[in-house]
């Protein structure tokens, strides 16, 4: 195999808990700490406009109610997506993928982006997703890691942009995931780590993926994972593990 081409340590939603998730803010901050790979969330406003968001309605981290995926970007751009976390973020405004890919461009950062689709939009979105990172990421050595935990976002990903990379993302293992995986061109599986050992990281690799892993923030868990073979570790701890290390120092 190839040697995997991302850092080892991603930074989860920006700097994780120690700012407000998927802004600028947090990505900044999760750089300050030596951070040069991140992941974060993608979903499509109501006139198609990628922006980060985790979750499908607004109301755990900006004043407003509703679905985020109704709005259009021009009422979306005004939201205050950092004031829920604390006062010192008050105001942080929500971010476009085009803004976020020329910050990570700009600093030369690596990104795993989480494409989040609003129900029943998911193959529209993987779809519109893929268009926006070929065309933001065109003549760049390494394009991000789409992941999805939807299969058919990552199908209208591979529609549209089949040459950019992809991860199926898995909380619980259902039926047929792992053959999803395969039939999806995943250049890699990321797991809920409690649920990744050795076995799984030799499968996987046998079949030409890698296996990483969300959200790690325990030492002990960490030294695992590392033990077990993992070509990524996607944390809230940016405070707590360095991001060159290869292996966990308590």
């Amino acid at each position: 195999m190839q040697p995997w081409p991302y850092p080892l340590w991603l930074a989860h939603r920006g700097a994780g808990k120690l700012a407000p998730e998927n802004t600028l803010a947090a990505f900044r901050l999760g750089a300050s700490y030596g951070y040069r790979a991140f992941e974060c969330d993608v979903k499509l406003s109501a006139d198609g406009v990628p922006f980060l968001m985790h979750d499908t309605t607004l109301e755990r981290t900006t004043p407003e109610r509703g679905i985020a995926g109704e709005r259009p970007w021009s009422e979306l751009s005004r939201l205050d997506a950092g004031g829920w976390h604390s006062r010192a973020y008050a105001g942080e405004p929500p971010v476009s993928l085009d803004a976020l890919a020329t910050y990570l461009l700009r600093n030369g950062f690596r990104l795993d982006l989480e494409i989040k689709p609003t129900p029943g939009t998911e193959r529209h979105t993987g779809q519109v997703v893929a268009a926006a990172c070929r065309r933001l990421w065109a003549g760049q050595d390494l394009p991000p890691l789409l992941s999805s935990f939807k299969a058919e976002a990552l199908a209208g990903a591979r529609d549209v942009a089949p040459e950019l990379p992809r991860a199926l993302l898995v909380d619980a293992f259902w039926d047929g995931w792992y053959e999803a995986a395969l039939e999806l061109g995943c250049v890699a599986l990321i797991p809920n780590y409690m649920t990744v050992d050795a076995a799984l990281v030799d499968r996987a690799r046998a079949d030409g993926m890698r296996v990483l892993c969300y959200t790690v923030n325990d030492p002990p868990e960490a030294h695992r994972l590392l033990a077990a073979g993992v070509a990524g570790l996607i944390t809230d701890a940016v405070d707590r593990f360095s991001p060159d290390a290869t292996r966990v120092v308590d």
